[in-house]
């Protein structure tokens, strides 16, 4: 197919996928503040683990946007505009993070004044971790993602109308400044939101497990939103199998090396057997925590590995689209366990409430209503990228 021979005509989303947006998060929201009236610790520490969630699709499609560009990938610019999409959360996290910030005393041990004053070890750590210097690193880092976002997505939807293509070298210069940065700031953002949560514990490779999780959610929201596209049409007929392909097999890769982070990180504190370091998952292994995190192997890793395999199921748009879902499941999953054991009463073990049900529900309709109100800004392919014709005839 010649670049003559794409003939692009912007296609509306149907009004429907914002009503069900704003439906799912209504519904959402309601029952979150209700949980905050009932058990107010519980509601914090599971609407950190629903931020952490949005974090990681956001940030890790500004993230694939980057990679993208600096690698000279072909392939994936035709479906670009969906990470963009995705990416618009990034901004929106200036608003999610501030019940965060509010109830940070309900978080972190370290806020608190007192238990600092009789902890030697917290008290090595106050100069990092105190509330003023947590606040300004908070938002120094969604300032940062936000301002690449926008950077790179204007030059991205500018070059739609004017088909200049020192606007893709301007986003590569972008893509290879922020990729630095955003491996800084999503260290230090999963040591800031989720390792001081127990602060007494450390592990030198935290940063990298939350980035491996990460790249999985996103690369898993971005495979259903095309998926769903291709069925109602908007990517029809170019979309062929060999797309489909490079997105299961890098769902397959971040799959594996997720778990091999997650086994690296656990055998190195299983081998030095330090009491500080042990403690942290002897905790996630009784009560009830040791049935969540047997089903976070299996649910994490076992299942999509041998679900994504063989080549034939990296083209399956069925299999596809149902291990995306499931990864999205099994990312939350790990948020919730790296997270939620580290409240005071669910040290002993795991005891179900609802609660744990409800931020998800108005985390998923704050998603999909991010995503309508984008695609509605931009057409649903780049057609100004000069390697857009690339991207199309693209064949393995």
């Amino acid at each position: 197919m010649s670049q003559t021979d794409f003939h692009y005509q912007k296609k509306e989303l149907p009004a429907s996928l914002s009503r069900l947006g704003i439906i799912i998060f209504v519904v959402g929201t309601v029952l979150s503040l209700l949980a905050f009236f009932v058990d107010q610790e519980r509601a914090i520490f599971n609407y950190l683990v629903t931020y952490m969630m949005i974090v990681s699709i956001g940030l890790g499609s500004l993230f694939l946007i980057g990679l993208e560009y600096i690698a000279g990938a072909d392939w994936s610019t035709p479906i670009r505009r969906i990470p963009e999409f995705f990416a618009m959360l990034l901004p929106v996290l200036l608003v999610l993070v501030i019940p965060l910030l509010v109830f940070n005393h309900d978080l972190f041990h370290w806020a608190h004044k007192e238990a600092v004053a009789d902890d030697k070890i917290l008290q090595g750590k106050a100069p990092y971790l105190n509330v003023t210097f947590f606040i300004v690193r908070t938002f120094v880092f969604i300032g940062l993602w936000s301002l690449f976002y926008w950077m790179m997505v204007r030059n991205s939807r500018k070059q739609d109308e004017t088909k200049d293509q020192t606007l893709t070298k301007k986003n590569i210069r972008l893509g290879a400044i922020f990729i630095p940065v955003f491996a800084l700031s999503i260290t230090f953002t999963a040591i800031d939101f989720m390792m001081s949560l127990e602060p007494h514990w450390f592990s030198t490779i935290y940063g990298v497990y939350y980035f491996a999780g990460t790249v999985v959610a996103s690369l898993a929201a971005i495979t259903i939103a095309v998926l769903k596209l291709k069925e109602k049409g908007y990517f029809s007929p170019w979309m062929t199998d060999d797309h489909l392909f490079s997105l299961g097999a890098l769902m397959f890769a971040f799959i594996n090396f997720w778990a091999y982070i997650a086994f690296s990180q656990f055998m190195l504190i299983w081998y030095a057997d330090l009491p500080e370091e042990t403690f942290w998952y002897l905790i996630r292994w009784e009560g009830g925590w040791v049935f969540i995190s047997i089903l976070l192997m299996i649910v994490h890793f076992f299942v999509p590995y041998f679900a994504l395999l063989t080549q034939p199921s990296k083209m399956n748009p069925k299999r596809l689209k149902f291990i995306a879902i499931w990864l999205l499941f099994a990312h939350l999953l790990d948020m919730f366990w790296l997270i939620m054991p580290n409240m005071g009463s669910m040290k002993n073990g795991y005891v179900f409430s609802w609660i744990d049900l409800v931020f998800p529900i108005a985390g998923t309709g704050l998603v999909i209503l991010v995503f309508a109100f984008a695609a509605k800004k931009a057409n649903l392919i780049p057609i100004g990228d000069p390697k857009l014709k690339r991207g199309i005839d693209f064949h393995l």
